[in-house]
């Protein structure tokens, strides 16, 4: 006679209790991608900060790489590449508003003299457009003025910063593997002097 109850297949006893978790790292560029493009609407906002500082918390919380090794074609190696890329596009993705906003963050004066430049042409096409009726009200029309101004300020700002996202993020991306790599190896030979003391 069969026993009718379920059966529960055991886990090996290798599998830790977090090795089932999906690495979050493919799931952290889709995301990414999709939920700042998405919400940036033109220019970069502040949600995309908390996109980035979000799925950077993720990805510290839950990157596990493998056993160090000197070896370049190693697992060990490709795993540090994909964590550090996409630490690096976490924090692009954090500081495209700093960028965007703060001069001292991203000084280049000729690109933002020329956005200025190009919000008040916007701010004239306004005025142009309005005709004879721009000095019915003339509050409404410096209020209009100001909104495209800045509209097309923000999204000119946006556009050049969009193009200098990647070498921030590449600079991240080579700081943070470095520093793994160092701390990985330190940890890798500190265990083995350990080891070879206790023997």
């Amino acid at each position: 006679m069969s026993d009718p109850s379920p059966r529960v297949t055991p886990r090996p006893a290798s599998v830790a209790a977090g090795d089932d978790v999906p690495a979050p790292g493919v799931v952290g560029i889709g995301l990414a991608a999709v939920l700042t493009f998405a919400l940036a609407q033109g220019s970069w906002e502040w949600f995309a900060t908390f996109i980035g500082v979000t799925l950077l918390a993720v990805m510290i919380a839950f990157q596990r790489r493998a056993e160090w090794t000197s070896d370049i074609r190693s697992a060990y190696m490709r795993g540090l590449v994909a964590y550090a890329l996409v630490v690096g596009l976490c924090v692009a993705i954090a500081l495209a508003p700093l960028l965007q906003r703060r001069a001292w963050l991203f000084p280049m004066p000729g690109t933002r003299s020329e956005c200025e430049l190009a919000g008040r042409y916007e701010a004239l096409q306004v005025k142009a457009a309005l005709g004879n009726l721009a000095g019915s009200d003339g509050a409404a029309l410096a209020f209009a003025q100001e909104v495209q101004a800045r509209k097309a300020v923000a999204e000119c700002l946006a556009g050049t910063t969009t193009l200098w996202l990647p070498l921030y993020g590449l600079g991240a991306a080579v700081l943070v593997g470095a520093a793994a790599w160092l701390r990985d190896r330190a940890r890798a030979r500190g265990r083995a002097g350990h080891g070879s003391a206790s023997c």
